[in-house]
Order: C-alpha cells, then structure tokens, then sequence
C-alpha cells in the first residue's frame, strides 16, 4: 500500500489536466441520407467545465470553407432548414445534392486547460438516377459492329448500367450465359456501353437499359433493333436496272435525232431567220453568234449516198481558235468573191 500511495499521487495532475480538458465524440461520423430527408450531424461534448461552450459549424466542400453555424445563429441557406440539437448537434432538413461535404464542429471552452476540440463528419447525401437516355440502332446488317449507348448524369453515387434484351438480363461476359454463347458483345457496366463486334441474326430482339446506384435506379424504354441479311444480288440487280435505263434513254435520244425531232430551226422555218450578208460589206459577228460558237454543239447532218439518205449526229466544241479558223475563212470566201466579180 505504500508503494501505490506515491504512484497515485503521480497520476492525479494528469487525471486533472484530462477532466480540465474540453473533449468531443460522435454517434456517426459518416452518415449517408436520400436527398431531400433529413439528417443528424452528431457532436457530443465528452466532458469540459465550461458552463456555456462556444458551438461553431463549418462546412467544406470542394476545398473551400464556408459557417453553417456561427455566431449563434444559421448562415446563408441553412437559416431556413437547419437547426442545433442537443446544444451541439446539427440537423439539416430538405437535405440536397449540394449538401454532400465535410462538415466540422468547432467546440470553444475558455474555462478548461485544453481549450478548442473539433470533430469532422462526412455526409453524403445520395441521388437517385434519373431515366437514362439509350441509343439503340433500328438495323444493322449481318457481321457488322452494333453499338448500344446508356448514360445518365444526375445521380449520386454514379450509377452503373446494365442491359436486357427482351427483359432478360445481358450478362457482361457472353460466354458465362449459355443464352448468349453465339453473340459477340462486350458489355461495361461503368460507361452503360454495350458493343457488338459481330451482329448475327440472333441480336435482334427489344433493348433496355437500368441505371442504378445506392439511392434507386431508373429504366429507359424498349427499343427494337433489327439484324437483316445483305442482299448482295439485289443490289446488283439495281445496278443492272440502272444501266439498262441509262441505255435506253441513250437510244430514244438517238432515235428522235434520226426522225428529226432535233432537226436544225432553219429547217422547219419557224425561228427567226438571219439576213443574208449584203455585198461589199465586212461582216461583224455579235458577242452572242461568238458565245453561241463557245458552247457545246450537237448537229445533225443528212448525208445522201445511193440515194439513200441518212443521219449522222456530232457532237463538238467549237473554241476560239476553231471560230478564228472558221472566221478567217469566212472573210477570205467573201474576198475571193469580190475579186471574182471585179475581174467578170
């Protein structure tokens, strides 16, 4: 007894330093909450000899800090859906996406040796996943690569995806379900991707997709995708109809050409005729007998052989140095026939 009475009188200043000394605790550290309930942010005051302690709340979120509680009273949205429990505790009611964060209790007591204590608590705050938005194509051919998209951005947790075809689950290794061993897909759960390397006619079915997390999920529509065979003959086929009818409108041009129908104005009298050139006068042609001459001409000439007549058609381009050629030619015809007058 003796020996125990000076080791006690050793621990007395530190049991009295830990008695003098503000402490906290929590209930839960890490609560989690469905967006819009309400939630408890315990801080109990452990032991202190301060009567009235100074109580802070502080949130930090994304790096910055911001009072929830100071001054005794709310701070900016907090005013009006939160309050402090049990002297200490903090309750947030309507609780948001945006309230997921680190929040602090700050507890000051003056009168004890080890003044200021603080706790964290971590709260998350969980949102369910709205409808995913799913593209889905209508039909693919047989052996080309088809690929399905699933994605949402409101909820929280992130959501992770998974596939039905005709509300049977797609396993997100084919080969583990013997319902799928012929398809060749990959599925990720993650990015809600579904890819099928190789379509074959087996695919086709009804397509939907469920975005899911801790809070809830949400299913998108149904959507019908279509696996048809290529016909290679068909196309073929097209390509032949195609140019057979390039072919025929080729012959009706060439027959209306040799009944005439594209025959030259002047033959049927009915456009305007240009005046002869008189005598004695040099001739000028107007800017548009030269772009006429420019363009692309296609004539018919009659050709009379053994008394047989018939119709050639060509086709040319007349450019400048051919209407030089025709216009030299032209001028040197009209000479020769003066001189040939003079002379007679």
């Amino acid at each position: 007894m003796a020996l125990r009475r000076p080791a006690l009188l050793l621990l007395l200043p530190l049991l009295g330093c830990r008695l003098l000394a503000v402490e906290l605790t929590s209930s839960n550290t890490k609560p989690v909450v469905q967006e819009f309930q309400s939630v408890e942010l315990s801080c109990i005051i452990k032991s202190t000899v301060t009567p009235d302690p100074r109580i802070e709340w502080k949130k930090i979120r994304d790096g910055e800090t911001s009072y929830v509680f100071f001054d005794n009273k709310m701070q900016g949205d907090f005013a009006t859906r939160a309050e402090i429990l049990s002297r200490t505790s903090l309750v947030i009611k309507n609780t948001t996406r945006m309230d997921t964060a680190t929040y602090r209790c700050e507890v000051a007591a003056p009168s004890d040796t080890k003044t200021i204590d603080e706790i964290n608590i971590q709260l998350t705050v969980q949102v369910k996943p709205v409808t995913p938005r799913c593209t889905v194509p209508k039909a693919v051919p047989v052996g080309k690569t088809a690929s399905l998209h699933c994605h949402e951005n409101e909820g929280y947790p992130k959501s992770t995806y998974s596939w039905y075809r005709n509300s049977e689950p797609l396993s997100p290794d084919a080969k583990s379900n013997a319902k799928f061993h012929n398809s060749s897909y990959s599925l990720n759960p993650t990015t809600g991707t579904l890819v099928f390397h190789a379509v074959h006619k087996g695919d086709t079915g009804r397509y939907s997709c469920i975005a899911t997390n801790d809070a809830g999920f949400a299913k998108c529509e149904e959507q019908e995708m279509e696996v048809y065979d290529l016909n290679i003959g068909g196309i073929i086929g097209g390509v032949l109809v195609v140019v057979a009818v390039l072919v025929l409108i080729t012959l009706g041009i060439c027959c209306a050409y040799r009944r005439g129908y594209f025959a030259n104005s002047k033959e049927n009298g009915e456009s305007y005729k240009t005046p002869a050139k008189p005598d004695g006068v040099n001739y000028i042609r107007t800017d548009d007998e030269v772009t006429n001459d420019l363009h692309l001409t296609s004539l018919c000439f009659r050709e009379e052989e053994g008394g047989q007549s018939s119709t050639r058609v060509f086709f040319f381009f007349l450019g400048p140095i051919d209407f030089l050629r025709a216009n030299t030619t032209e001028k040197q015809g009209f000479r020769t026939g003066r001189k040939q007058k003079g002379k007679g």
